[in-house]
């Protein structure tokens, strides 16, 4: 489409200043017009500054007042689920689409290659958590092959690359991609675990995903789990299988219990193991679930501008 769709970021954090900047190296459909913080000092305002984009340091309603808030189709809101809520408030009060990269999770969930066309008319699509963005795609690459009884993943990210909102923000991350897993993914029941990694140096972004599935043929669901990421590749460079993806036969001589079913379960535990490397548009390479997340939110954006049509 000739014309871009013009948009303002909420948080001046990590979040918010490698979406700015990857906006600007990699797509020609979104342009970033404002970007909002509350330290006048940080450093996502003065990178802004010096591309060009409007900057204001009094929140949500420094936005309010700028002579381009009248021009904003959209806003990408990357501070943290509490402070959402009344941004959230505010934008749908004065008619603006909302991408909350947050996981306060007013309004549905989206990871682009499962459901990505499924809500673009939503006034607030929730992009869930860099955990749910990168997990959640493996959940349903399995569920659409065998149905997954039980869906359980663990991200382990560096500390350096979790910020005062990640941190803020640990017991919302959970939950939301707990919820993920079940909503999106279709698994029947979903477990989430986050670790800040202090290591250093600072490693890559790790995922590990276990799902416990009735049926299925393992053939056709590595080849699932394998398109999947590809799809995820496509948006995401540096996301990749770790190693191949295991199977471990579950029988009657020994039948796992899941409490929560009341019953026990026979079939395939399913165990895939992913990396996610960074761009560095911003943060360094390690800091894969920065870019997972702004890479997720961009693609979800241009999905809106362009109706879904890729």
């Amino acid at each position: 489409m000739g014309q871009k769709m013009r948009a303002a970021v909420i948080g001046s954090g990590n979040i918010g200043t490698d979406l700015l900047i990857k906006s600007k190296r990699t797509t020609d459909q979104i342009e970033i017009i404002a970007m909002v913080g509350i330290d006048p000092e940080s450093d996502g305002l003065a990178r802004a500054e010096r591309l060009g984009v409007a900057t204001t340091s009094d929140g949500i309603d420094g936005l309010v007042a700028m002579d381009e808030f009248a021009d904003v189709e959209l806003v990408f809101d990357a501070t943290s689920a509490g402070a959402h809520e009344r941004h959230n408030e505010v934008l749908q009060a004065a008619g603006k689409r909302i991408l909350d990269l947050t996981p306060a999770a007013i309004g549905p969930y989206v990871v682009p290659p499962v459901n990505g066309a499924d809500h673009l008319d939503a006034p607030n699509i929730n992009m869930v958590t860099c955990g749910g963005q990168a997990t959640v795609p493996m959940i349903a690459a399995v569920n659409r092959v065998a149905p997954v009884v039980y869906g359980e993943i663990v991200s382990s990210i560096s500390s350096r690359s979790a910020g005062p909102g990640t941190r803020a923000n640990i017991d919302e991350f959970t939950e939301t991609t707990s919820k993920a897993i079940t909503a999106v993914g279709g698994a029947q029941m979903g477990k989430a675990i986050i670790v800040l990694n202090p290591a250093e140096p600072p490693l890559i972004m790790r995922n590990t995903v276990f799902t416990l599935i009735e049926g299925g043929e393992p053939e056709e669901i590595d080849l699932s789990i394998k398109e999947m990421v590809a799809s995820v590749n496509s948006y995401v460079p540096g996301y990749r299988l770790k190693q191949e993806v295991q199977f471990e036969p579950i029988d009657d001589k020994s039948p796992v219990r899941i409490p929560e079913l009341d019953r026990k379960f026979t079939g395939w535990k399913v165990s895939i193991f992913l990396e996610v490397e960074g761009a560095g548009h911003y943060l360094p390479n390690y800091a894969g679930n920065l870019d997972i997340m702004t890479s997720a939110a961009l693609k979800t954006a241009e999905a809106i501008h362009t109706g879904g049509v890729s």
